[in-house]
């Protein structure tokens, strides 16, 4: 009975336990270049023609821009820019004045004197230093003759600043008064509001400024309906703007 049995057996079937194969691709982990992929699915070129392939980007396509040339934008620049040096600036009212004495005053960093030249009955705005020792003018006194002369040595100046005398100097001599060395720079000035004004800059070219370009107006100070009043403080810079602006 147990070999009938056995004769009459079915095979079960077996399953077969295999180890996954991984494909290539997860083998080698070095990326696949894009340009080898298209190159692999071209067709082959004819061998009658050379062909060469670049691996650069190719390169964008320009745009016109209405960008202005680098020359006027240059020059816009340089035209915006402020020039401290070619402006009048306040030097001091009228009123404070003295026409017997020189007056010591600093405006944008330059030491000035100021003195009434009466030989052409104009104030006159000066460099606040002898050519000669360099001693402040505006220590010094008005002549006899309506002259500047400095306190050290008496060296005489008029109101073109041409040295006029030179005290030690002996008098059959050269006349070493004349030289330009001996000179002291004069600023343009003009009197306006009962302000003098005057132009930072003493080279020949600005002589007359005034004529073309005048200090700035303001006609409430003209006006005699208006009541107005001449002082001088000494106020921080940052407390003025803080009041001029509200």
């Amino acid at each position: 009975m147990e070999a009938a049995l056995a004769a009459f057996a079915v095979p079960l079937p077996r399953t077969l336990t295999t180890k996954p194969r991984f494909t290539s691709s997860f083998s080698n982990p070095k990326p696949i270049s894009l340009l080898s992929c298209i190159s692999k699915s071209r067709k082959p070129i004819s061998d009658g023609f050379k062909t060469a392939v670049s691996t650069s980007p190719s390169p964008s396509i320009a745009t016109p821009t209405n960008s202005p040339p680098e020359s006027e934008t240059r020059d816009e620049s340089e035209s915006d820019k402020f020039d401290w040096y070619a402006n009048w600036y306040p030097v001091m009212p009228i009123c404070d004045l003295d026409k017997k004495v020189p007056h010591a005053k600093k405006v944008m960093g330059i030491d000035l004197v100021i003195w009434w030249d009466r030989n052409e009955s104009q104030w006159k705005v000066m460099d606040d230093t002898c050519p000669h020792r360099l001693a402040p003018l505006s220590d010094g006194r008005i002549d006899q003759k309506g002259r500047l002369q400095c306190v050290y040595h008496g060296w005489c100046f008029n109101g073109s600043g041409d040295c006029k005398l030179i005290p030690q100097a002996p008098p059959d001599g050269p006349p070493v008064h004349t030289f330009k060395q001996a000179c002291v720079a004069v600023y343009p000035s003009v009197v306006q509001h009962e302000i003098i004004w005057f132009w930072p800059n003493s080279e020949p070219k600005y002589k007359n400024i005034a004529e073309t370009k005048k200090p700035p107006f303001i006609p409430e100070l003209e006006d005699p309906s208006f009541t107005k009043l001449m002082a001088n403080r000494d106020i921080p810079y940052g407390l003025i703007n803080q009041n001029f602006f509200d």
